[in-house]
């Protein structure tokens, strides 16, 4: 797979691969399945439990992982050399914490004879505020959500926590959060989750995976279509 199909995470991972083991290698060791391993290396939303197997067998942690990426994030001034008297660098500054947006099951949209979960997203009810990734430093619009339903997955799995970011672009077979125009108020907003299959003036085709079906939505009924950056641990 060319480097530039892989995602960040991933990249990220190939630092702690035991030496004398190939990627694949080292999935079948630590016990992560095919299709999860796949799906990782391309969208880069690894469950908490994925990544334990995979750094108990490479020897390390997630705390040992985390901190080598946290570590990199750019330091301020470093870019021009600057540095105190002593030669140190400038510490970092902490990132805003990233909102965890409350969630429901809002019943089904029956889209074509496909029935789709819909997600209820309240914006104005903040659940906590967790630390936020150092890829959406950059991001202050970003937010967090708890998966509820089934429909995607084995890729999401309900309970756990996603990153959302509307400021990334969203490409095919990217995940996406589909807001909808349909019942949207101040206090709540309709949401379709999905990975987009084409985007076109019309609308967006969706794929959900359980069960497995794609949908359109129409134009009218999207008020924005926001990426799914991954799965917070």
């Amino acid at each position: 797979m060319p480097g530039g199909d892989t995602s960040q995470i991933y990249k990220d991972l190939m630092r702690f691969k035991p030496h004398g083991l190939t990627p694949n290698g080292w999935a079948m060791k630590a016990g992560v399945s095919r299709a999860v391993w796949s799906d990782m290396r391309r969208h880069g939303n690894p469950s908490r439990r994925t990544l334990e197997k995979l750094l108990t067998a490479a020897g390390s942690s997630l705390a040992e992982f985390e901190a080598l990426r946290i570590g990199e994030r750019p330091v301020p001034g470093s870019s021009s050399g600057l540095a105190d008297r002593k030669g140190s660098s400038w510490d970092v500054a902490p990132l805003p914490p990233l909102p965890l947006v409350r969630t429901e099951l809002a019943g089904e949209w029956n889209i074509a004879k496909v029935s789709v979960e819909l997600i209820e997203l309240r914006p104005g009810e903040i659940m906590e505020r967790i630390s936020r990734p150092a890829s959406l430093a950059s991001d202050p619009s970003a937010y967090a959500f708890t998966i509820v339903g089934n429909s995607m997955w084995p890729r999401f799995r309900p309970g756990r926590r996603v990153a959302v970011s509307p400021k990334a672009p969203a490409a095919i077979t990217d995940d996406v959060a589909v807001k909808l125009t349909s019942k949207a108020n101040a206090g709540s907003v309709p949401i379709l989750i999905g990975e987009l299959v084409r985007k076109t003036a019309s609308g967006v085709e969706l794929r959900q995976f359980n069960p497995h079906a794609t949908f359109n939505v129409d134009a009218v009924d999207v008020l924005a279509m926001e990426k799914i950056v991954g799965e917070l641990i």
